[in-house]
């Protein structure tokens, strides 16, 4: 199956490539995974785009959990939610740390403990990156089957 790739500017001239309505199905698949966060009762859930700030990854989607067992339960069930939509886990770190990290190629799930979430404070590091409202994007996408 052939892919055509078209180029895709972030900020500061940073190119990255991707596949026509990539950045569509990325959004979806980070707005899937805080929806599994939010039924896991993940705390502040929310999501960054990233999409004109670098062309590593396009979707933040940041967590926060009471326990390690919480924290295991959004990672594990996002990486089954995630198969499902064909794009797996390509890579995970600190399944035993206050800090979950999944790698789905375009979206990145940080899940931490509220002490490492407030200590790395992601939201101020990417504090340029527009928030998403995956509550209403879910909902625009439910409209339009």
């Amino acid at each position: 199956m052939s892919s055509v790739v078209q180029p895709s500017s972030g900020a500061g001239g940073a190119a990255g490539i991707r596949r026509p309505n990539s950045i569509e199905e990325a959004r979806r698949n980070a707005c899937l995974i805080a929806q599994v966060c939010f039924e896991f009762r993940g705390l502040d859930v929310l999501v960054l785009d990233l999409t004109q700030i670098t062309p590593l990854f396009d979707f933040f989607v940041i967590a926060t959990g009471n326990s390690r067992r919480q924290n295991h339960a959004m990672a594990n069930t996002s990486d089954d939610v995630m198969a499902a939509h064909d794009s797996p886990r390509r890579g995970t770190e600190g399944m035993e740390g206050p800090w979950i990290c999944h790698d789905y190629g375009d979206v990145v799930l940080h899940v931490f403990m509220p002490e490492a979430r407030e200590h790395y404070d992601l939201e101020n590091l990417w504090a340029d990156a527009p928030r998403v409202d995956w509550q209403a994007e879910l909902a625009k996408q439910e409209k339009s089957k």
